[in-house]
């Protein structure tokens, strides 16, 4: 079933959104070498039970965790835990916040210190197609034209591997609603997509190949080759010409910016793709 909210649902969901946005601007401030993953994760439960919330994917069909923390070559679900960060890895991190009834959802990929070229350019794509992706969430578009900005952008541009197993999804009341938003598709293909609509539109792009499998937990989702992968999100409205993300990247850069640990040369998405 597919939701249209009201403008007061949208702005209910608006503020789940950027308490995730400031939960992942905490995250930003705290990341360096040498902290263990699972710090991280109780550092934004705490943050985010502090300001009203309830973390959306605790306990969420089993998942034990606040957050999904996913280093290097890992693509979406992993599980925090006693890994140490190090200079070098790339981390994606993925949060909800439920309050007042509605969710908010979104990533960002961190770069700590010294990460390879090629990785920090896979970094500037993804999170350049997340706002392509956004442009595209207007009223009487379809769900391939989300799609086909994404693949299109991340793959036959810049030859990046799209993860087709998962996908973006609605989002409101429940943390996965209808439709299912791809990130490969054709223009003009899959269901109409209305004004009022709220989207979470997720690019998982690999640097190899789009062949990703699943860990023995049944949760983590690792590249086939090996090779890292990026993960943006927006928490998005459906508007008349053009989408609305909900969630905000801005503080998030902001702190990235300050923190010394971290390699924000990757904000500059669109002039250096």
């Amino acid at each position: 079933m597919v939701h249209i909210r009201t403008k007061q649902e949208i702005e209910i969901i608006r503020s789940s959104a950027l308490m995730v946005s400031a939960t992942l601007t905490e995250v930003a401030k705290f990341l360096k070498p040498g902290i263990k993953t699972i710090s991280i994760d109780k550092m934004a439960e705490q943050f985010i039970r502090d300001n009203g919330g309830i973390p959306s994917f605790k306990n969420y069909h089993g998942f034990p965790y606040s957050l999904c923390i996913s280093v290097n070559e890992v693509v979406v679900h992993g599980f925090p835990g006693e890994y140490e960060l190090k200079d070098g890895d790339i981390i994606s991190v993925d949060c909800g916040f439920y309050k007042n009834g509605y969710h908010g959802d979104s990533a960002y990929t961190f770069a700590i210190g010294d990460v390879k070229p090629e990785v920090l350019k896979l970094l500037r794509v993804t999170k350049q197609s997340v706002y392509l992706g956004v442009e595209q969430a207007r009223d009487h578009n379809r769900i391939g034209d989300i799609s086909y900005a994404v693949e299109n952008y991340t793959n036959r541009i810049h030859g990046y591997g799209v993860v087709r197993e998962l996908v973006g999804h609605g989002v409101g009341k429940e943390l996965h609603e209808d439709p299912q938003v791809p990130n490969n598709g054709r223009r003009g293909d899959g269901k109409k997509i209305k004004e009022g609509q709220v989207l979470a539109i997720e690019p998982m792009i690999n640097l190899g190949t789009r062949d990703v499998k699943t860990l023995t937990d049944g949760w983590t989702v690792v590249t086939a080759d090996g090779k890292p992968s990026a993960h943006f999100e927006h928490t998005t409205a459906v508007r008349k010409n053009k989408g609305e993300p909900l969630s905000s990247f801005a503080p998030i850069e902001a702190a990235e910016q300050a923190n010394p640990e971290l390699n924000s040369s990757h904000y500059y998405a669109e002039a250096a793709v």
